[in-house]
């Protein structure tokens, strides 16, 4: 899904991540309406093999969703540090924690500037993020820092292929919506050219899903939750309903595609 602004620290600060609504519409479309009944979170966790006793470091936690989703999971003696750069995000993370959330530290961190001696994590965690993040290069050499010698990074991402469906439906109504960034974008199709700079062993593992959306009412409110927001007046809104409805008419959902996996990054 194309957006706007998408490295701009003040939109993604004073807008889009000012608290965690926008991120919740979104979450809502995937958990309603995946293919895939093993979501994400446990997935992912799957991939990251954590050891009790282990220093971890989770940059643009979000509301924690990885933790929540995996709360028997959680490896005794670990030391977790969730993070983000959003204040209002890191409230609404410890309010659905609620009694598990004194189970980690919390910080409010730039992932280009991380506040944290040399080797001081064994793993860190990027979940969806990177893309975000004005400078990955020096993020990148931030997180390499922080890792100890056998440390590892796992760097979540989209493909960009991922949700060209809602693309296409928001350039029907909006083709200013258009945006020619997609090369700045860390995506599974350069991610690993970019982490290899930093990280000579990359690798990517793949999750298997797509979206069978069965009413109009979530896809709205993702589209709304986005940075195209503005341009989405009720003209526009209403040809996307239409053309949502004729979708799922003929064919019982309106199919989107998801592309996404996780890249696992060493020295």
């Amino acid at each position: 899904m194309s957006t706007f602004r998408n490295t701009d620290p003040a939109y993604l600060l004073g807008r889009q991540y000012r608290d965690s609504s926008n991120l919740e519409a979104r979450m809502e479309l995937h958990e309603r309406f995946s293919s895939n009944h093993y979501g994400w979170p446990r997935w992912v966790f799957d991939q990251l093999k954590l050891e009790p006793g282990r220093r971890v470091l989770e940059l643009g936690s979000g509301t924690a969703a990885l933790w929540q989703a995996n709360r028997e999971r959680i490896p005794v003696d670990s030391t977790i540090t969730l993070s983000d750069l959003s204040p209002g995000m890191q409230r609404a993370a410890r309010e659905q924690l609620g009694p598990l959330a004194n189970r980690f530290q919390w910080a409010i961190i730039d992932a280009q500037a991380i506040p944290y001696d040399a080797q001081s994590f064994d793993v860190v965690i990027a979940n969806h993020m990177l893309y975000h993040v004005p400078n990955r290069a020096l993020a990148f050499g931030e997180i390499r820092r922080v890792l100890r010698a056998d440390g590892v990074l796992y760097a979540a991402t989209n493909g960009e292929a991922h949700m060209h469906e809602l693309d296409e439906l928001l350039f029907a109504s909006a083709p200013e919506a258009r945006s020619d960034d997609t090369a700045e974008n860390f995506s599974l199709e350069n991610g690993e050219a970019q982490l290899r700079r930093h990280f000579p062993q990359a690798v990517v593992s793949r999750y298997p899903d797509s979206l069978e959306v069965t009413t109009q009412e979530p896809l709205l409110r993702y589209l709304m939750s986005t940075s195209a927001r503005e341009l989405l007046n009720e003209q526009r809104l209403s040809q996307m309903s239409t053309s949502i409805e004729a979708e799922i008419a003929a064919h019982g959902a309106f199919h989107v595609t998801k592309v996404t996996g996780l890249f696992t990054a060493s020295r």
